[in-house]
């Protein structure tokens, strides 16, 4: 990705999908050229948390709210330490930010972090587009001297596809840390970095887990050493296929028998763990608004949702595993797709959408009471 940031506003840019669909808008952000997986994302709020949000690496986002920036950027809502996202699309950035805790605008923060966008495009026939024809590579370039149509389209072709990528370790922390429980101690969970944001160890720590961040490649005697009460398989980035190295992690984790929790890409690992099969969403499922219905209690819950793959487990019968049996806990409304999962015989469970509410709703916060309540279990 090339950048640069001055007079982006004035800057013309254009938006080429790998089918050969453009569409001409402004620069928004930094200038230069991006490559990634256009996706796009319902939320109506939260476009900080998911910019933020490390399982989004690689990706276009195409924002289908027509308004977004009117909150700017605050130094409380990121998820990470840097925005992720490969490039941003949005129809009608705000001019002007007004919030009581803006310090900057996100056209400011975008330029200063590199991130190349593009406004001015009807975003509602792009998201359509993409529903009919399917998540695909797709460029955005921005600049006053521009390539030809034809080779600014070779060029999306010739950029990866995520179908295949192994992603998580670039995302993940390299070191160890320690988020220390809120109030008096009562666990300890170690969890796995797949591309973890940094509200979930949060909300564990407020009911008194501390909470020890673990690089996507630890290794079993890593994990054990922090003396876990339960293990943690974060939410990340990339093709579930791939991730060979933390399907044996999760596998010592369910032979040991130790509680066990997963969110998204941890969701799909577990699903792997178990002997399922993975498969890739026509255009998956982003934003804040997604009806998922827990099985176990017939609660329709509204989820917030970052994915692109799915696992292939059946949704109306119990499954013989290698580690007990298994059952489909969760399920997604609008298609059917598994949305969790949970072991009969060993306490494991995970779920496929975020339920740590940054940004979101809350519906879904009884699943870290949940987790909880197996390593009280375990313990007794």
């Amino acid at each position: 990705m090339t950048t640069s940031t001055r007079g982006a506003t004035r800057v013309p840019a254009v938006l080429v999908l790998e089918d050969g669909r453009i569409f001409r808008g402004r620069a928004y952000g930094a200038v230069g050229v991006t490559f990634g997986e256009a996706v796009f994302s319902t939320g109506m709020t939260g476009y900080q948390e998911t910019l933020t949000d490390p399982s989004y690496h690689r990706q276009v986002v195409v924002m289908t709210a027509p308004h977004v920036g009117n909150t700017g950027v605050n130094d409380e809502d990121p998820e990470s330490k840097k925005i992720w996202v490969s490039g941003y699309v949005v129809r009608d950035p705000a001019r002007v930010p007004s919030n009581w805790r803006s310090r900057r605008s996100l056209d400011d923060e975008l330029r200063q972090q590199g991130v190349v966008g593009i406004s001015g495009i009807d975003t509602r026939a792009l998201t359509r587009h993409l529903r009919e024809r399917g998540a695909m590579r797709v460029g955005i370039f921005s600049g006053q001297a521009l390539p030809d149509e034809g080779t600014m389209l070779t060029e999306v072709r010739q950029a990866p596809e995520m179908k295949g990528a192994n992603l998580s370790a670039e995302v993940a922390t390299k070191e160890t840390y320690v988020v220390p429980a809120i109030g008096t101690k009562r666990f300890t969970v170690a969890a796995v970095d797949l591309g973890i944001k940094g509200m979930t160890p949060h909300r564990m720590a407020e009911r008194g887990i501390e909470v020890h961040v673990l690089p996507a490649t630890a290794s079993v005697e890593e994990v054990y050493a922090a003396g876990p009460d339960g293990v943690f398989f974060s939410n990340g980035p990339g093709d579930p296929a791939t991730a060979d190295h933390p399907v044996a992690l999760m596998k010592a984790v369910l032979e040991r028998g130790t509680p066990l929790f997963g969110i998204c890409f941890g969701n799909q690992i577990l699903g792997r763990a178990l002997g399922f099969g993975t498969y890739k969403l026509k255009y998956g499922h982003r934003g804040i608004n997604q009806p998922v219905q827990d099985r176990s209690t017939g609660k329709v819950e509204v989820t917030a949702h970052n994915h692109g793959f799915a696992v292939d487990a059946p949704l109306d019968q119990v499954s013989d595993t290698a580690y007990g049996r298994a059952e489909v806990s969760h399920v997604c409304l609008n298609d059917n797709v598994v949305e969790g999962l949970q072991l009969l015989d060993r306490p494991a469970f995970s779920v496929q959408y975020h339920p740590e509410a940054a940004a979101g709703p809350h519906d879904a916060a009884y699943l870290f009471d949940r987790f909880v309540s197996l390593m009280e279990g375990q313990r007794a």
